[in-house]
């Protein structure tokens, strides 16, 4: 399984970015599927998870303001990101996993499948 991320980039706050997240191998339907990020000199953190089932989370600090979402048919997963603030500036990682326990959904260590990162830098 390969995932690619795409659509970071510099924008200043209260700006929109979408990050796109295209998945090639296995079946993209039947994977959990989530967004996470890591700032400099800070641990990489959960930002929001849908599962095989459409069911969404997010984490506190971007609830209201991001949107998870999937297309199966284009085996792609969307992060539409509202309102950034300069504290939204990471690199995200899209990834994916066949199995997610669903109280550990929001634990990195539940997927097994990682893209590359995008960056996404918010200026204030």
């Amino acid at each position: 399984v390969q995932l690619q991320a795409s659509g970071g980039g510099l924008v200043q706050t209260g700006d929109s970015l979408r990050l796109s997240c295209a998945v090639s191998g296995g079946t993209f339907s039947r994977y959990s599927m989530g967004w996470f990020r890591q700032a400099p000199g800070k641990e990489r953190e959960f930002v929001a998870a849908i599962r095989y089932s459409g069911h969404t989370y997010y984490a506190d600090s971007v609830k209201g303001r991001f949107t998870i979402s999937r297309d199966n048919a284009k085996n792609t997963l969307y992060l539409q990101m509202n309102s950034l603030k300069p504290e939204d500036t990471a690199v995200y990682y899209c990834a994916a996993s066949s199995g997610v326990i669903l109280s550990a959904i929001r634990n990195s260590d539940q997927y097994h499948h990682w893209g590359q990162g995008t960056q996404v830098t918010v200026s204030s």
